[in-house]
């Protein structure tokens, strides 16, 4: 891939750096096991495309402000917090190749420190009056919980076509990254119709972002996790549902069957991969996948040139476009 992560980063380094500062003054407790979960949560980081999304929406709409840097703390305090909840709902000991804060210190810390996030991250806002970022990140959070619900709530019963499948990764995923780029936006400038350009480029690239990351179960690349991890969670991804409305009814019959009720078969699911490659669904999901990434670049074509703009056109190509 011609961009790595360091690369992308070059528009909006020197932001980076002062957020990191500032973040980590804000993680900061006087608890001392906080201050450890803290530490650990800080050290095993991921690649920081919230915070990137941020400054780079920041700095298409504007100059970057003080509150830019407090929409940043607050979209990866909350983002954080959900994570460190996720990991006990779904009992993940582990997370990017790192043991969960729940395996590591037992779901009770878990809970406690997702909760001590979430009213860090109200705290920040009221504190520092921006109220307007406080709404648009706790519309993801809300958002964000809807989507996962629905999604469990499908999984027991299994009907979904695409529509329900784009609305639980809009909300899920997406949400995320959209109020990322509003935050950006709204930090910056007071231009409403800008903004809500930047929360709908962030939303579509969410999307895109979801359906990327769903293809990984079906593929060759070694991502850290085994194929067919959804199968075995019962999830209805897009190459699934895709091969499902192309099936025969005796497909259909066995496609389902293999879903609820040998999902643990490692033979069986490949099986079923196998034949989703074959029935064209990763064909038609990459497909879509580049249809919303597509549309996110049309309405990017709209805003002024700049070293920003050109910078989220990269992060996008990176995202929709990794191995891992």
């Amino acid at each position: 891939m011609s961009n790595t992560v360091d690369n992308l980063k070059a528009p909006i380094e020197q932001e980076l750096e002062i957020f990191e500062q500032k973040f980590r003054e804000v993680m900061r407790s006087h608890v001392s096991l906080l201050d450890k979960v803290n530490y650990y949560i800080y050290q095993r980081k991921g690649k920081q495309v919230r915070p990137m999304f941020i400054f780079l929406a920041a700095k298409m709409c504007g100059e970057v402000t003080e509150s830019t840097y407090v929409g940043a703390s607050l979209v990866e305090l909350l983002h954080t917090a959900t994570l460190v909840h996720d990991d006990v709902v779904d009992d993940a000991y582990e997370r990017r190749g790192f043991f969960s804060i729940n395996a590591l210190w037992k779901n009770k810390i878990a809970v406690l420190v997702g909760d001590y996030f979430l009213s860090k991250g109200l705290l920040l806002a009221l504190d520092t009056k921006n109220y307007n970022l406080l709404h648009i990140t706790s519309t993801a959070v809300k958002r964000m919980s809807e989507g996962e619900l629905l999604q469990m709530e499908k999984a027991r019963k299994l009907d979904i076509d695409e529509s329900v499948y784009l609305e639980i990764i809009t909300n899920k995923t997406a949400s995320l990254i959209a109020a990322a780029c509003e935050v950006g936006a709204a930090s910056t400038t007071t231009d409403t119709a800008l903004i809500e350009k930047m929360r709908l480029i962030g939303e579509l690239i969410g999307i895109a972002f979801q359906i990327k990351d769903d293809l990984f179960d079906y593929g060759e690349a070694d991502i850290g996790k085994p194929r067919g991890i959804d199968i075995k969670e019962r999830k209805m991804t897009l190459p699934l549902i895709y091969t499902l409305n192309n099936a025969t009814k005796e497909e259909k019959n066995w496609i389902i069957n293999t879903v609820k009720n040998h999902n643990e078969n490692k033979q069986r699911v490949q099986e079923l991969i196998q034949f989703i490659h074959k029935k064209g669904g990763i064909q038609y999901t990459e497909e879509k996948m580049h249809e919303y990434k597509l549309r996110a670049f049309e309405i990017i074509k709209t805003i002024p040139e700049s070293p920003a703009k050109t910078g989220l056109i990269d992060l996008v190509n990176y995202i929709t476009e990794r191995n891992y």
